[in-house]
C-alpha cells in the first residue's frame, strides 16, 4: 500500500505528519468549549399574561386559547404546553433542536402582536421570553446578614445585585427566593370606615389623586427657563397616615390614619427561604433555554467573587445549590478514567508483547489518535462533553487494534521468514493493509449513520459517533504510517529478545496449539457449532424480554429535591408548621456531614398567586466518596418524612438532558372536558391502587378540591340601589385580597402601595357582612350582606392544556427494579382497556424522551447492520463473506445483554449506543480471518488448509485486540464519583460483548466459512479472470 510503503521508505516524513497532527490537535483542544452534554437543549419560548381578578376558566377561554390558536403552525414547533390559573396564563412552546431561538421568539412575537386587540382590555400585555416560564433554577446563591431583616436583604438584592447577575451572558432571569419586597401596606379597618361614612373606593380615589408627581409647565424669562414640578409629598408611613380622605360637615378632616393602619413592611410576608435553618434570601439563576450551564454558573461565581468585598458589613453572599458541580465532577471523573484506560491498555500490550520496544509501536497511536480527533470536533463546532470524552475512553481500546495487527504481522514475518525488520515492516504492513482499512471503514460505517439521526438523540449521540469515527480513522492512518516506520527502527529479532518476551511467546504458542485442536474438532462436528449458534440466538431473544428498559440510568447528581404538598386550600401557617417540622427532622443529616446545604422554601411557586399549600426542600449532598448513595439518602428522607400526617413529601432526583424537577413518569390524558378527564383520571388511579405496580407517589396536576366560594350577586337589588357589579368586585378584591393602588418612591426606588382589610377581621365567610359599598344614586352606604350571597364549591385553580388539548397529567416516581418502559406500557394498557376511544394519550418530560428515543435508536441499529453489510460486500466483492462476518454480531449482542441481565442494568440510551458500537467491534475480528483466508486462497492454497492457517495466524492479534478493547473499558466499571451510573452501563456492554464476541468469533466464523465460503470467490477473482481472458485474446490475435 502506498501509505505504508512511503512511511517505511521516508521515516522522517512519517514522523513529521504525526507530530503535526498532535500540534494542531492540541491547539484545537484548547479552543473547544466545555459542557455537560452536546448542545441538545431545545429552544423554548414562553408567553406569560397576567389578567388580575379573572378565574382560571375565564383566563383559559379569553387568553390561553386565543394565543394558542394564533401561534399554531409556526415552523419547527414541537409541542405547546399551557396552564391557566386564577389571574395568570402561562404558555410554553418548545421548538425543534435545530431551530434558532431568536428567530423562534420573533415569530412568536409577530403572531401574538396580531391578537392583542382580541385580549381583554384589563389583561396586561403578554410577556414573551426565550426561556420556559417554569424553568428550574440552575444555581442558588444565598444572601444572608446578621444585622438586616429579610425585607431589607430583599431590598438590597433588588437594588444592587439582581441587575448585575441578569446581564451575564446566557442568563434568562434572576429569581429571588424568599423575596419580601418593601411596600406601603394600608390595613383598612372596616368598622372605622363605616363609622365615618367611607368606602374602600373613597380611600383608593384619595390615594390616586393626592399621591401624584406631575409636570406643571414652565416659567420663561428673557434669558432663562424654569421647569415646574409638583413633587410627591408622601414618602413615609407617617406621611401617608396624614393623607386626607374626606372633609366632614363640621370641617373635620378624616385622614388615612383614622381608618387604617399604615406601615412600611413586606409586600407579602407569607413566604420564607432558609438555608441550614438560617433565614436568608436566595438569588436563583435561570439560564436561557439554549445556554451552556457551565459557562453561566462560572460567570455567576466570578460575579459573586467580585461583589462579595463590596457588600455592607455583616452581609455575605455564598454559593449553595449548583447544578454545575455534578457536571464538573463527572467530567473530571471521565478524564481520570481516560488516563487509567491509557495506562491499562499500554500495560496489556506490554504483557502480550513482553518488550518495551515492541510496546512503543502501538502505544504511540493512542495519544496521536485521541489528540488529532480534536481537529474534527473543532471543525464541526462540537464541544468537549461527557459523551465526546466517553467516546475517547472507548476509542482507546480500538485505536491500538490496527497498530497491533500491523505489528504482530511484522513480528511474525521476522520470526517465520527470517526477514530483517526493514523488509518485514515493508512487506508485513502491505500484507495487512486491506484488513486494516476494511476494519476501519466498517467501524466508521457503524458510527456515521448515528450522526444523521434527527431530534434530541441524534444531536446527543452524533458528537459521540463522530468522535469515535475520527479517533478510529486517525488510528488507522497512524497504524499504516507511523507504526511500520517505528517497527522498521525499533523491533529486534526473536533470538535477541528478553526472557519476558520469550515466556509470552511460549504461552501464546501453547494457547494456539490448544485452539488449533479445538478448531479442528469444531470443523469436524459443525452441527455442534450450529446448535451453539442457534442456542445463543434464542438466549438473546429471551434476554431482551427480561431486561427492563428506560430512558437513562438513574444518576446520583449530588443534590435532590423534596416536593411537599399539603391539602388544597391549606393556609401559609399550616404549611409553614409542616415545613419547620420537616426541616427539624432533616437537620441531623446536615450535622452528620452527608448534607452540606438544606434549603427550605415555602410556598414552592414564584409570582403573585396566593397559593400556599406547597413547599420545596433542596438537599445539597457532600462529595460522592464521603457519603452514602443519594438513593439511600432519599429512602432515609422518605422514611423520616413519611409519617407527617397532613402533607405528602416526595424526594425527586433531577436527571440530565435538561429534565425539570419532576417525576419520571409523566402520562398525559386529553381529549374531553375537564369533567370527563377527571372521571378518566379517577378510573386510572383506582386501577393503579388496586394493582399496586411499582409506581410511587402517584399524583395528577388537576386538583378539583380547592375550597372556593362563589359570590352570587342579587343583580336586580344592586341595580335598584345604584350599586354596580364592578364596584362590588373591586371592594371585595381590596378588602379580602390585596390591591395595588399606586406607588411611592424611596431613595430612588419605586414601591407599591397596597390596600387590604385587616386579616384578623376576615377569618370566616360571615365577615363579609359588615363591608360597605356606596350607592351611586343616593350616596348612602349599603352593606354587602344585602346584595350578595356566598355559595361554597370546590374546583381546580389550574387548568392545563397540552398540544392545544385540555389535559390532565398523571405523574409518579418508580420503585426500585421497576423501569420507565414497564410503567408506561402498564399505563397504556390500562387506558386501552378501561378508557373510551376518544381519549388522547401523550407524554411529557422524561417519558416523552424515552418514547421517542427508543424508536430512533432501533432504526439506527438496523441501519448500522445494513450499512456494515453493504460496506463489507463492496470490499470483499461478494455477498457470502459479509454474511459470514455478520454472524458474529448476534453473538456479541448476546454477551452484552447477558452482562446487563447479570448486573441488574437496563436497556437505556447508553447501553443501546454500546450495542450499536458492538456491530462494528464484533465484525472486526471476522474480517481478519476471512480476509487472510482469501489471501491464502489467491496464492493457490487449498481451501481447508487456507482456512486453518488463517484462523491460526490471526488467533494472536484477535485475542490481543479483544483484550485491549476490553481493558480500555475496565476503568468505566471501577470509576466512582459523579456520573458513575452512565459510565458503568456502557462499560458492561462493551466488556461482556467484546469478550463473548471474540471467543465465539474464533469458532463460528471458521465454521461458517467452511460451510458457505467454499462457494465464493475472492475479491480479486474477476480481475484475475479478466487478465487471463485478455492474455488469451492477445494470443489468439
Amino acid at each position: 500500500m502506498i501509505l505504508s510503503d512511503t512511511s517505511v521508505k521516508r521515516p522522517v516524513l512519517a514522523a513529521v505528519v504525526s507530530i503535526l497532527l498532535v500540534a494542531f490537535g492540541l491547539l484545537a483542544f484548547e479552543r473547544l468549549p466545555l459542557r455537560e452534554f452536546p448542545n441538545i437543549d431545545p429552544p423554548v419560548v414562553s408567553i406569560d399574561t397576567a389578567y388580575l381578578g379573572a378565574s382560571a376558566d375565564v383566563v383559559e377561554s379569553r387568553i390561553t386559547r386565543i394565543i394558542e390558536d394564533r401561534i399554531a403552525g409556526i415552523e419547527g414547533m414541537r409541542f405547546i404546553e399551557s396552564s391557566s390559573e386564577d389571574g395568570y396564563s402561562r404558555i410554553s412552546v418548545e421548538f425543534d433542536v435545530d431551530r434558532d431561538v431568536d428567530s423562534a421568539a420573533n415569530d412568536i412575537r409577530d403572531r401574538v402582536s396580531g391578537v392583542l386587540d382580541s385580549l381583554p382590555v384589563e389583561a396586561e400585555p403578554p410577556d414573551i421570553q426565550k426561556a420556559s416560564s417554569d424553568d428550574d433554577v440552575i444555581m442558588w446563591l444565598n444572601l444572608s446578614s446578621d444585622r438586616l431583616t429579610v425585607p431589607a436583604l430583599t431590598d438590597y438584592a433588588e437594588r444592587y445585585l439582581v441587575d448585575r447577575f441578569s446581564v451575564l451572558d446566557g442568563v434568562a432571569r434572576v429569581r429571588i427566593g424568599g423575596k419580601q419586597s418593601y411596600a406601603m401596606r394600608v390595613w383598612l379597618d372596616r368598622n372605622r370606615l363605616a363609622a365615618r361614612g367611607l368606602t374602600v373606593a373613597d380611600v383608593e380615589n384619595a390615594l390616586r389623586s393626592e399621591n401624584v408627581e406631575l409636570p406643571a409647565g414652565s416659567i420663561d424669562s428673557d434669558e432663562r427657563q424654569f421647569t415646574l414640578r409638583i413633587k410627591r409629598t408622601f414618602r413615609t408611613a407617617d406621611d401617608f397616615s396624614r393623607l386626607v380622605i374626606s372633609k366632614g360637615d363640621d370641617t373635620h378632616l378624616t385622614r388615612l390614619g383614622d381608618v387604617a393602619r399604615v406601615e412600611r413592611t413586606a409586600e407579602e410576608d407569607r413566604l420564607f427561604f432558609r438555608g441550614n435553618g438560617i433565614p436568608m434570601v436566595g438569588i436563583g439563576i435561570i439560564k436561557q433555554s439554549t445556554a451552556n450551564t457551565l459557562l453561566v454558573t462560572r460567570a455567576a461565581k466570578a460575579e459573586m467573587q467580585r461583589l462579595d468585598p463590596t457588600l455592607p458589613e455583616g452581609m455575605k453572599i455564598s454559593q449553595s445549590y449548583d447544578t454545575s458541580v455534578f457536571i464538573e465532577g463527572a467530567i473530571k471523573e471521565v478524564y481520570k478514567t481516560l488516563a487509567i484506560a491509557i495506562i491499562l491498555v499500554v500495560l496489556v500490550i506490554y504483557l502480550f508483547l513482553g518488550s518495551l520496544r515492541a510496546t512503543l509501536v502501538p502505544a504511540v497511536t493512542v495519544p496521536i489518535s485521541l489528540i488529532a480527533s480534536s481537529l474534527v470536533l473543532l471543525a464541526l463546532d462540537y464541544s468537549i462533553n461527557m459523551l465526546t470524552l466517553l467516546a475517547l475512553v472507548l476509542a482507546i481500546g480500538l485505536v491500538v487494534d490496527d497498530a497491533i495487527v500491523v505489528l504482530e504481522n511484522i513480528h511474525r514475518r521476522m520470526d517465520k521468514y527470517g526477514e530483517t525488520r526493514l523488509v518485514a515492516a515493508f512487506r508485513g504492513s502491505r500484507q495487512v493493509a486491506f484488513a486494516v482499512v476494511a476494519t476501519t471503514v466498517v467501524l466508521i460505517s457503524v458510527f456515521v449513520p448515528i450522526a444523521f439521526m434527527q431530534g434530541d438523540v441524534g444531536r446527543l449521540f452524533s458528537e459521540f459517533a463522530i468522535t469515535m469515527a475520527a479517533a478510529v480513522a486517525f488510528s488507522s492512518f497512524v497504524a499504516l504510517s507511523l507504526s511500520p516506520m517505528l517497527a522498521s527502527k525499533v523491533l529486534r529479532p526473536s533470538e535477541k529478545e528478553n526472557t519476558t518476551t520469550k515466556l509470552v511467546d511460549a504461552g501464546f504458542r501453547r494457547l494456539q496449539r490448544g485452539y488449533h485442536a479445538l478448531l479442528a474438532g469444531a470443523l469436524k462436528h459443525k452441527w455442534i457449532v450450529v446448535l451453539v449458534f442457534v442456542a445463543v440466538g434464542a438466549l438473546s431473544s429471551w434476554l431482551l424480554t427480561q431486561i427492563p428498559d428506560e430512558y437513562t440510568p438513574k444518576e446520583d447528581r449530588g443534590a435532590f429535591f423534596v416536593l411537599v404538598n399539603g391539602p388544597e386550600g391549606a393556609s401559609y401557617d399550616y404549611i409553614k408548621n409542616y415545613m419547620d417540622e420537616a426541616e427539624r427532622r432533616l437537620m441531623p443529616l446536615v450535622e452528620s456531614g452527608e448534607v452540606t446545604r438544606l434549603l427550605v422554601r415555602a410556598p414552592r411557586s414564584f409570582g403573585s398567586t396566593a397559593i400556599f399549600n406547597n413547599g420545596i426542600i433542596i438537599i445539597v449532598l457532600s462529595e460522592w466518596n464521603t457519603r452514602r448513595s443519594a438513593w439511600k439518602i432519599m429512602d432515609d428522607v422518605r422514611a423520616r418524612l413519611g409519617d407527617l400526617p397532613g402533607v405528602r413529601a416526595f424526594p425527586v432526583m433531577r436527571q440530565g438532558f435538561g429534565a425539570r424537577i419532576q417525576k419520571p413518569v409523566q402520562f398525559v390524558i386529553g381529549g374531553g372536558t375537564y369533567e370527563e378527564l377527571t372521571e378518566w383520571r379517577d378510573i386510572l388511579l383506582a386501577k393503579i391502587r388496586q394493582d399496586s405496580p411499582g409506581l410511587i407517589g402517584v399524583d395528577s396536576d388537576y386538583k378539583e378540591t380547592k375550597p372556593q366560594m362563589q359570590v352570587v350577586i342579587d343583580y336586580d337589588r344592586a341595580a335598584d340601589l345604584g350599586v354596580t357589579v364592578s364596584n362590588i368586585g373591586r371592594t371585595l378584591e381590596t378588602m379580602l385580597g390585596s390591591r395595588r393602588v399606586t406607588t411611592y418612591i424611596d431613595e430612588g426606588q419605586e414601591y407599591y402601595i397596597l390596600l387590604e382589610g385587616e386579616r384578623k377581621a376576615q377569618r370566616t365567610p360571615s365577615d363579609i357582612q359588615n363591608i360597605y359599598v356606596r350607592s351611586e344614586r343616593s350616596g348612602q352606604l349599603i352593606p354587602l350582606s344585602n346584595l350578595v350571597q356566598l355559595v361554597e364549591f370546590a374546583d381546580s385553580t389550574k387548568l392545563n392544556r397540552y398540544n392545544r388539548v385540555r389535559s390532565i397529567t398523571l405523574e409518579a416516581n418508580l420503585a426500585d427494579g421497576y423501569s420507565l418502559g414497564e410503567a408506561l406500557t402498564y399505563l397504556e394498557g390500562l387506558t386501552e382497556e378501561y378508557l373510551p376511544d376518544q381519549v388522547i394519550i401523550d407524554y411529557k418530560g422524561q417519558s416523552r424522551d424515552y418514547k421517542f428515543a427508543g424508536e430512533s435508536l432501533l432504526f439506527i441499529f438496523l441501519l448500522g447492520i445494513m450499512v456494515v453489510f453493504l460496506v463489507l460486500a463492496a470490499q470483499f466483492e461478494n455477498w457470502i463473506h459479509p454474511f459470514i462476518i455478520m454472524l458474529t454480531v448476534p453473538l456479541a449482542m448476546t454477551g452484552a445483554l447477558l452482562g446487563l441481565y447479570l448486573t441488574g442494568q437496563t436497556l437505556n440510551l447508553y447501553s443501546q449506543i454500546g450495542l450499536i458500537m458492538l456491530v462494528g467491534l464484533s465484525a472486526k475480528n471476522g474480517i481478519l480471518i476471512v480476509e487472510f483466508a482469501n489471501q491464502l486462497r489467491d496464492q493457490g492454497r487449498e481451501f481447508h488448509e487456507a482456512l486453518i492457517e488463517a484462523a491460526d495466524t490471526r488467533f494472536r492479534p484477535i485475542i490481543m485486540t479483544g483484550i485491549t478493547t476490553a481493558a480500555g473499558s475496565v476503568p468505566l466499571l471501577i470509576s466512582t464519583g459523579a456520573g458513575t451510573e452512565t459510565r458503568y452501563v456502557i462499560g458492561i456492554v462493551i466488556i461482556f460483548g467484546v469478550i463473548t464476541g471474540t471467543l465465539f468469533t474464533l469458532f463460528i466464523v471458521p465454521t461458517a466459512y467452511d460451510l458457505f465460503g467454499r462457494y465464493s470467490s475472492s475479491p480479486k477473482a474477476v480481475s484475475q479472470r479478466l487478465e487471463k481472458e485478455l492474455e488469451e485474446s492477445q494470443h489468439s490475435e
